[in-house]
């Protein structure tokens, strides 16, 4: 066979993985044909110029280097995800000298999970038969063709040189300092093991976070600052039950003036708002939902077999969302309506402005957005995720809000 033959082998076995609910038996006669043909795993690099030569369709239909990972790692496995990490390493190292990457995508890259470079070292790391190896390279790719386009919210490589909307600029909106500071409260507030130090943390994060962002945009208005602008950023979200940690990003965003756009079949949420914002809901998602898993923890401890199965867990996190945005909302007011005591009558434009400016990129981006339906869950999980949302901390400077119950 030569390695012509084993590349139109790849790309057949590839378009059979594509297709929905293939089994492993059905790319075992692929899989077969490539052990006999290549028993070291690409020793003649036909998967790996297959893999890195589907990457720049990707780039080019909005796909970003930890969205592929990310993906991978939901459709194919965490071995997969090693796979493409390295065969993503390889193109960058090959494009080095097209030109210098945005910030962001220099720091995907440098986050990788993967020190290989290509196929063959990933297989010989691995330490898996070679079949296992090739089933995996068919798996991923049938996965880089079935996927579709995206969003682009960041320059791919062949605009490196161009400027495309919307590209979020080289770092945080938020000063450093600041950011530093959140980022050391709520990894203290993480690490306790007592409720109350953490409360207090978390508290004093949330409040330097909400005041931060809202001076920063006064003083943006007035002339003093340079206006943080609006961004689009991917979160993405692991297994199990992606759409009810979905609901808590969306409670979140909704709470604090981001908008909140779901791809739930890839577990992929789009954030848009203003960087300040944004860069909140992220380190905010990130503390509330170790709460949550925490005290579905707790629940599934003391509550027997119901509290651990799968119906009462997604009822857990979607009671728990929607109770977050209920305190999440009055937290913010209480914010705002401190800043209208020191800025008066000049704070209600400056706010309504920075949402006109959300909805216009939401509707620029996502011109054919539509509102999704609920969810039916377990009662009792919603009850319990409500009782933890009251005890949740939210940064408020409050103690719990009261009970609904």
């Amino acid at each position: 066979m030569t390695a012509d033959e084993v590349l139109m082998l790849l790309q057949a076995g590839g378009r059979l993985a594509a297709e929905p609910g293939v089994q492993a038996a059905e790319l075992d006669p692929v899989v077969a044909r490539l052990v006999r043909r290549d028993a070291g795993v690409d020793t003649d690099g036909q998967a790996q110029q297959l893999l890195t030569g589907a990457l720049p369709r990707l780039w080019e239909g909005g796909w970003q280097p930890t969205d592929v990972v990310h993906v991978t790692r939901r459709r194919v496995s965490q071995r997969g995800a090693r796979l493409v990490a390295a065969v993503v390493a390889a193109e960058a190292a090959a494009g080095a000298s097209a030109g210098a990457p945005p910030e962001a995508w220099a720091a995907q890259l440098a986050a990788l999970p993967t020190s290989h470079r290509s196929v063959t070292d990933w297989w010989r790391g691995e330490r898996i038969e070679p079949a296992a190896a090739w089933r995996d390279v068919l798996r991923v790719i049938g996965l880089f063709r079935a996927l579709p386009r995206l969003e682009q919210l960041l320059p791919p490589p062949s605009g490196w040189s161009a400027a495309l909307w919307p590209v979020e600029a080289s770092g945080s909106g938020t000063d450093d300092k600041v950011l530093h500071r959140i980022r050391s409260l709520l990894a203290k507030a993480e690490s306790t093991e007592f409720a109350e130090e953490a409360e207090a943390l978390t508290a004093k994060a949330q409040s330097l976070m909400a005041r931060h962002a809202i001076d920063t945009a006064v003083l943006a208005q007035r002339g003093n600052g340079s206006p943080a602008g609006v961004v689009a950023r991917r979160l993405h979200l692991d297994d199990p039950h992606t759409e009810a940690k979905a609901a808590v990003v969306q409670a979140v965003g909704t709470a604090n003036g981001v908008r909140v756009v779901l791809l739930p079949s890839f577990g992929i949420a789009t954030l848009v708002g203003f960087r300040d914002d944004v860069d909140l809901v992220e380190l905010l998602v990130t503390s509330l939902l170790l709460q949550a898993a925490r005290a579905l923890a707790d629940a599934a401890a003391s509550g027997g077999a119901r509290a651990r199965s799968t119906p009462f867990r997604r009822g857990f996190l979607y009671s728990f969302a929607q109770r977050l945005e209920e305190r999440l909302t009055q937290a913010r007011e209480q914010a705002t309506a401190e800043a209208r005591a020191d800025y008066g009558a000049e704070l209600a434009p400056v706010l309504a402005e920075r949402s006109a400016a959300v909805d216009r990129a939401v509707e620029e981006l996502f011109p054919s957005l539509r509102r999704r339906g609920g969810s039916t869950v377990d009662p009792a999980g919603w009850h319990a995720g409500r009782r933890a949302a009251d005890d949740a901390d939210l940064g408020s400077g409050r103690r719990s809000l009261p009970s609904t119950r």
